[in-house]
């Protein structure tokens, strides 16, 4: 049975830090992209950063020179480390393991971890 399991979230004042991290199991780890979105009331979800097996990375433009995406695919882990936060950068953030190769279109979601960036 895939899991895929996001912690980090939490209530952080403008300008200050939080690092995400996401644990996936039942997966070969390393062969998947490990992707970031976020969700706001009222919004479609959309995609923050993702990072390939090999370690390349994507990144929207909001969150460019702020966010880092990283992986440990010994731990079957990935991060995204949010630095600089603004209000805006408010939601729920999800993980989501993308199936590449022989395992396209296996996707699977955690169930979110809410970040508030408030003073």
């Amino acid at each position: 049975q895939v899991q895929v399991v996001e912690s980090g979230g939490g209530l952080v004042q403008p300008g200050r830090s939080l690092r995400l991290s996401c644990t996936a199991s039942g997966i070969i780890f390393k062969i998947y992209t490990m992707a970031w979105y976020r969700q706001t009331p009222g919004k479609q979800r959309e995609l923050v950063a993702f990072i390939i097996g090999g370690g390349d990375t994507y990144y929207i433009d909001s969150v460019k020179g702020r966010f880092t995406i990283s992986r440990d695919n010994a731990k079957n882990t990935a991060f995204l480390q949010m630095n600089s936060l603004k209000p805006d950068d408010s939601a729920v953030y999800y993980c989501k393991a993308e199936g590449t190769g022989t395992n396209y279109g296996r996707d699977y979601w955690g169930k979110g971890t809410l970040v508030t960036v408030s003073s």
